[in-house]
């Protein structure tokens, strides 16, 4: 396909994404006050905290605040740009897919599904994982207030606050997945990774340690345990791979060539037997001789 059809084609996409953002972000719009209480709730009751902001039924103790004009606008609707963003997950991942899928092969395409497939729950995963953690991660950034100072979250700080949360937890459960995709591309083998479980398991939570945000033991713990657990079932699904790819390599050699290579020849010459070699019609020459003469006409020859 030229560049230009391609550059086309991306723009037809990329205008298809857009428009399902619109649609899903009024939807979103729709929806704000819930998804707000939803996600308020808990620092609005954390015990111990006493905010200067206006306390009320939904926030007694009066922890989040909007300062400036155009605050409580742009708070909302970053809530509905991020409930939009959800709700149109499969619009602009089917028209992500579509783009490339047709530059693939076949196997590439079957492993790009199960990859896709997979990613979606552990990211989702992960996400609510940050969900369920997060007011505690709140509690804990809270209690080193000093008991002399008031407290609030500007509600812009608190909604990037909690973006960063799932974010991270979300690409963090991706990890494992991406060494499967190294599996199954041949980069490395699953006998490596088994050899490097304790390194493994010290790097993740070194990096739990520096991606939180809050970077307390409690949350880094709760991120560090599920990512080894994945880690260790992304070992298993690379052994099991493995061994399933020797099984085919011992049984047809060829079994693992791409498709843009060629499969081994036998040179070797084989032994003809008596019976193996052909047998001759018999010619009747009477019929041979009767039969008209074969002229030779160099005219014809092209």
């Amino acid at each position: 396909m030229p560049l230009a059809d391609h550059l086309r084609e991306l723009r037809y996409r990329l205008i298809v994404c857009v428009l399902a953002l619109l649609v899903t972000t009024v939807l979103g719009w729709l929806l704000h006050t819930w998804a707000i209480n939803e996600l308020v709730t808990p620092a609005c009751h954390i015990t111990g905290v006493h905010g200067y902001g206006e306390k009320t039924k939904a926030c007694p103790n009066g922890l989040l605040v909007n300062n400036g004009v155009l605050s409580p606008l742009t708070f909302t609707f970053k809530i509905s740009m991020m409930i939009g963003f959800i709700l149109a997950a499969p619009v602009w991942s089917y028209q992500l897919w579509a783009f490339v899928a047709p530059g693939l092969y076949k196997k590439e395409k079957k492993y790009g599904l199960g990859f896709v497939a997979a990613a979606v729950p552990l990211f989702a995963g992960g996400a609510y994982l940050a969900y369920t953690i997060f007011p505690k991660a709140l509690q804990i950034l809270a209690s080193f207030n000093p008991a002399n100072f008031s407290l609030a979250f500007s509600g812009a700080e608190f909604l990037d606050f909690f973006i960063r949360m799932v974010l991270v937890f979300g690409l963090s459960f991706e990890i494992p997945l991406l060494l499967v995709m190294l599996n199954f591309l041949g980069v490395v083998s699953a006998a490596k990774l088994r050899g490097w479980w304790r390194g493994a398991v010290f790097g993740i939570f070194v990096f739990s340690a520096i991606a939180v945000p809050t970077g307390d033991p409690v949350t880094m713990t709760v991120l560090a345990v599920p990512m080894c657990l994945l880690y260790f079932a992304a070992v298993g699904v690379a052994t099991l791979r493995d061994k399933a790819v020797a099984r085919r390599r011992a049984e047809d050699p060829d079994s693992q060539l791409d498709d843009d290579e060629a499969s081994s020849l036998d040179l070797r010459p084989s032994a003809l037997g008596a019976d193996d070699l052909p047998i001759p019609e018999p010619v009747n020459a009477t019929e041979l001789a009767a039969g008209e003469p074969m002229i030779y006409h160099p005219d014809d020859v092209t």
